[in-house]
This record gives structure tokens, C-alpha cells and sequence, in this order.
């Protein structure tokens, strides 16, 4: 495959720098977009090949800024990839989680993707390597006690990807749906750390995420992958037979909220 221009949000984040070094290593020119311009800028010094890459600063739950970071965009070079993988998390019970939470989880995770589709969508749709790949979690999947309004987020996240998947498929895109299971970044507080050690759920490394989506890249079929065993299997219980799921949770729910109401 030839050299690809991708737009990737939440570039400094962990999965993002994974991502950033992953594409760079593969050839590829990146549009880096986060909210730090100094380390928009030593990213992009550490990459390899740092002069066929740019950064681009934007605050991503501004409607006005994702805008406005779509008119540079459409300013440079033609792009070919859109990577939504800018996102927060948060843990705690929905009867402790104010307002101004709810609101960012929702504008990041979930509105900030489906602007910058929309925007970007008549520039993509020009390339014949045209893909979008969003980020989204074993938790759009399977609701999660401790994470309610995340996995709203995840879940919104997955059905916007679903609809888009159909809309466009009469268009040369691949739209991706890409869902982690959990990720050792700093997104995870300590006690989200503790709980998964207490509960025996395992934790990826942000290049098994990269190494993901650069296989993404090769596909020309849209698609929806879920990382990690037995995950992907309760992924697929869930949607089956959701009691089932819902019973094995249960027996894990006084060590969740444990952690949860302590947050």
C-alpha cells in the first residue's frame, strides 16, 4: 500500500502515541490532533520521518473548533484515513457522576466522531483508500456496572459506526468499528487498575490496539473487531443472550461497587 494521509485525534494520548508510531513505521503521514501543542510537537519530532507530518490544535468538544480544525484540514494535503480516537473515561456510580461529566463523555467519545465524519466525509470519499476507523470499547458492547455513562458513550459510538457502515455502502469507504478490551494508559485510574487485578480481567498493551488498526488499513470491507479473549466472546454472548451476561456480572457486582463508591 502506498503512503496514506491520516487525521488521528487524541494523538498524545496512550493508544494515540501507539497509533502515531505504528502509521509513521508503516510509511504513512499523519495529521496529529490533540490539545497540546508542545506535545503535539515533540510527537511528531520523536516520529519517524517528523517533516511528512503536521499537528493540529483543537479542543474537540467545541462544535466551533472541530469546525474550524476541518477548514485547516481541507487547507493541506488530500487525507485518506479519519481516526476517532480521541476519548475520556470515567468510573464511579451514575448517583455520583454530576452534569459537566456526562456532558464531556458524550461531546468526546461520542458527538466529536460523528462531527468530524460529517466534516470530513466529502474529502475522504476522494481517495481510493478512503477509511475511518473509530475506537470504541468492549463497553459499547457489553454495559458495565461502575461505567454507565461511558458505555452510553461506547454504544452510541458503535451504533453511529453501524449506520454510517450502511449508509455509505454504495461509496469506495471502509468504515471500521475498533473495540479494546481494557488498555494499560493512564485513562485508568488506580482503582479501575485494582478492580481489574481483583476481578482477573486482563489488560492489553496500546500497540496491541496500533497493531490492530494498521491491519484495518489493508481492508476495503467495512468492519467491526473486537480485541481480546474471552471478550470477544462475551461480546457475542451479550447480544445473544444478554440474562446470561447479566447473571455472571452480578456475582462480580460487590467488588465493582466497592471500588466504584470509593472513586
Amino acid at each position: 500500500m502506498s503512503a496514506l494521509t491520516i487525521v488521528l485525534t487524541g494523538a498524545c494520548g496512550g493508544i494515540g502515541k501507539a497509533l502515531a508510531v505504528a502509521f509513521s513505521s508503516a510509511g504513512h503521514n499523519l495529521v496529529l490532533i490533540g490539545r497540546n501543542a508542545e506535545a503535539l510537537a515533540a510527537l511528531r519530532d520523536g516520529l519517524p520521518r517528523p517533516r511528512s507530518h503536521r499537528y493540529l490544535v483543537a479542543d474537540l468538544s467545541s462544535a466551533a473548533d472541530i469546525i474550524e480544525l476541518c477548514a485547516d484540514i481541507a487547507d493541506g494535503p488530500a487525507i485518506d484515513v479519519l481516526v476517532n480516537n480521541a476519548g475520556v473515561s470515567n468510573f464511579g456510580l451514575l448517583s455520583d457522576t454530576d452534569d459537566a461529566t456526562m456532558e464531556q463523555l458524550l461531546q468526546l467519545n461520542m458527538l466529536a466522531p460523528m462531527r468530524l465524519c460529517r466534516e470530513l466525509m466529502p474529502l475522504l470519499l476522494k481517495s481510493q483508500n478512503a477509511t475511518v476507523i473509530n475506537i470504541g470499547s468492549g463497553f459499547g458492547s457489553i454495559g458495565f456496572a461502575g461505567f454507565a455513562v461511558y458505555s452510553a458513550s461506547k454504544f452510541g459510538l458503535r451504533g453511529f459506526t453501524e449506520a454510517m457502515q450502511r449508509e455509505y455502502a454504495n461509496e469506495q469507504i471502509a468504515i471500521h468499528y475498533l473495540a479494546p478490551r481494557a488498555v494499560k494508559t493512564s485513562m485508568n485510574s488506580d482503582k479501575v487498575v485494582a478492580m481489574n487485578t481483583d476481578l482477573g480481567n486482563a489488560a492489553d498493551d496500546p500497540e496491541v490496539v496500533a497493531s490492530a488498526a494498521i491491519a484495518l488499513l489493508q481492508q476495503r470491507k467495512s468492519s467491526n473487531r473486537y480485541l481480546g479473549w474471552p471478550e470477544r466472546f462475551f461480546v457475542r454472548l451479550n447480544a445473544l443472550f444478554p440474562s446470561i451476561v447479566s447473571s455472571a456480572l452480578k456475582k462480580q457486582l460487590g467488588t465493582i461497587l466497592r471500588y466504584a463508591k470509593s472513586s
